[in-house]
């Protein structure tokens, strides 16, 4: 576990003891591209209240949830079923054993992204407040921001760990595109049925909270490595735009989920990228790439468009 509390403190001795932090995470990163974070500075009762308000709105019937469906959004936000995504094509073509929701950056209409038509950006879907949703909007854009400004330190400290100044990545850091993904898991009932099959992330980094039942597992040389619950810490992953942009430096593991357990696993996941035109051409100290130069917009639509049946419709 890697203690993350000096980069939420701006005093003397923190600043000095950030390289060495930096150094822990550029040597996970390098290794397997997985971590634990403490000292993250995100309040526990914050997260709670998220999953506690995410297992209300899965808890709801079918056709309440279908209203907020990611079909009826132009830029991929809401739920999404059981198989909805595909994450293992090859070995699970019918999609994953789990459902999901998808809350971005929540834009208006007259942003100038949204009036330029740019994909994956526009307004979000949110349940219907009352009862025990009341308030949903509210818990989930809490976490969304605090997950966004935990993110932000975590590229200082992976701009420090390979040897760049540590505001390296603010130029493609006005508005990221990131995404809060809650996620429920329910008991598997076919043992060939993975509940999230084998796959890397897509994006820059992802912080994942996981709350009362395990499952994660992450391929290493040995095999499947599980990944215990660890009170108060979060894991953190980068995922294949940030081994792409590091020249194949940092590595973006491949990991799945399995919930072998007879009670439904619950998880939040926070997908952290950059501005859309960010140039993913391979950063000063990673080496030159003979890969076409591509967007951090491009990456991603390529691999959510691979992901989702719906998006080829």
């Amino acid at each position: 576990m890697i203690d993350f509390s000096a980069f939420g403190d701006d005093s003397a001795a923190s600043r000095a003891r950030r390289a060495n932090i930096a150094g822990e995470i550029g040597a996970a990163c390098r290794k397997t591209g997985f971590f634990a974070l403490t000292g993250h500075g995100i309040d526990a009762t914050e997260i709670d209240d998220a999953f506690a308000m995410a297992q209300n709105f899965f808890d709801l019937p079918e056709d309440k949830k279908r209203e907020i469906a990611i079909e009826r959004s132009p830029c991929h936000r809401g739920w999404f079923a059981h198989g909805g995504e595909v994450l293992d094509r090859t070995k699970q073509p019918q999609g994953d054993y789990k459902e999901g929701l998808k809350i971005g950056r929540n834009l208006p209409p007259d942003h100038a992204r949204v009036k330029a038509a740019l994909p994956l950006h526009g307004a979000n879907q949110y349940p219907h407040e009352s009862g025990a949703l009341l308030g949903f909007r509210a818990q989930m854009d809490t976490l969304y921001g605090a997950c966004e400004a935990l993110s932000r330190h975590l590229m200082q400290a992976f701009a420090l760990s390979l040897d760049l100044q540590p505001d390296h990545f603010d130029r493609w850091l006005s508005e990221p595109m990131a995404t809060l993904s809650p996620l429920r898991y329910p008991p598997m009932q076919k043992a060939a049925e993975l509940s999230a099959g084998a796959h890397s992330d897509f994006g820059c980094l992802t912080l994942l909270f996981q709350h009362d039942v395990a499952g994660l597992e992450i391929k290493t040389k040995k095999g499947w490595q599980d990944v215990p619950l660890l009170d108060g810490a979060i894991i953190v992953n980068i995922g294949d735009m940030m081994e792409h942009w590091t020249g194949g430096l940092y590595a973006s593991t491949v990991h799945r989920v399995i919930n072998r357990s007879q009670t439904t696993r619950h998880s939040i996941a926070y997908f952290f990228d950059p501005d859309p035109d960010a140039d993913l051409t391979p950063l000063p100290n990673c080496g030159a790439s003979a890969a076409a130069p591509l967007s951090a917009l491009e990456h991603l639509l390529n691999k959510i468009d691979a992901s989702f049946d719906y998006r080829s419709d």
